[in-house]
């Protein structure tokens, strides 16, 4: 219920994601703060004006990641965040802090207003491109209770993106994911291997069958193959909303308007 509440339905929302440039301290940081929340700031619009159910702001440039971030990634993000939330007071808004910067998420979400976060590593460990990720949900709930946070909804990728999973090969997806629930996960992401890469739609199905949470897609929507994924209760978009598809290029707007506008053909 408190999705819905959120979103407004159930099923095929669609959330936008903005690929915040390079932060400060970070390797292929180009750009001052203000240079950053401008275009941060105009991505969104696109997005609202085209119709988006809600947003991620993400620090996706910010490679190579790391486990722990910096003061001056948490408040650049803060300063990100809060311009958006002031532009659109009423619209879902969420951040992810990479990699797996999940406390810090909580609280650049409280301190800008946002809604959600998207967590990497609740439950279980991954072997990811960074490194051995292990399980925060002990950690982070008691935490996001501690500064008072409650009402921030965490949806939380399993099976992760960007990762081995040896570790976790006797562990089904469906497992997983009703684990993530009972450690009260408030929905759970669903990708392919990478950024971009569509997910397994039997997965989709899958998990939801598994558990009562939302089950969001995390990656590889596209114009093409939405269709498979209209029960998820979201679908989050970042690469396929890019010039050629392609997560580090610019934003193309008819990319947003033309997936909109088959979205509201399909929801009819």
């Amino acid at each position: 219920m408190k999705f819905f509440n959120l979103f407004g339905r159930f099923k095929s929302n669609v959330i936008g994601m903005v690929h915040v440039r390079a932060l400060p301290g970070t390797p292929l940081n180009r750009s001052t703060v203000s240079e950053i929340i401008d275009e941060a700031c105009l991505e969104a619009e696109i997005y609202y004006n085209a119709g988006l159910d809600g947003l991620i702001i993400e620090n996706m440039h910010d490679v190579p990641y790391t486990f722990e971030v910096g003061p001056e990634v948490s408040t650049s993000m803060t300063a990100v965040c809060a311009a958006i939330r002031g532009l659109y007071p009423s619209w879902p808004l969420g951040v992810q802090i990479l990699s797996a910067a999940n406390k810090s998420a909580v609280a650049v979400a409280l301190a800008s207003g946002l809604d959600f976060i998207r967590v990497e590593g609740f439950v279980f460990s991954h072997v990811a491109d960074e490194g051995l990720l292990n399980a925060c949900a002990g950690e982070l709930l008691r935490y996001r209770k501690h500064i008072g946070a409650e009402h921030i909804q965490i949806f939380t990728d399993i099976k992760k993106k960007h990762s081995a999973h040896a570790l976790t090969s006797d562990v089904s997806i469906a497992e997983m994911a009703r684990a993530a629930e009972f450690f009260l996960s408030d929905g759970v992401i669903v990708t392919g291997t990478a950024t971009g890469a569509q997910a397994d739609p039997e997965e989709l199905r899958e998990v939801s069958q598994s558990v009562r949470i939302p089950v969001l897609i995390g990656s590889g929507v596209t114009e093409n193959n939405v269709e498979q994924y209209l029960q998820a209760s979201a679908m989050i978009i970042g690469s396929h909303f890019k010039k050629e598809g392609y997560w580090a290029n610019e934003m193309d707007v008819e990319r947003v308007t033309k997936f909109m506008e088959k979205m509201r053909q399909l929801r009819e």
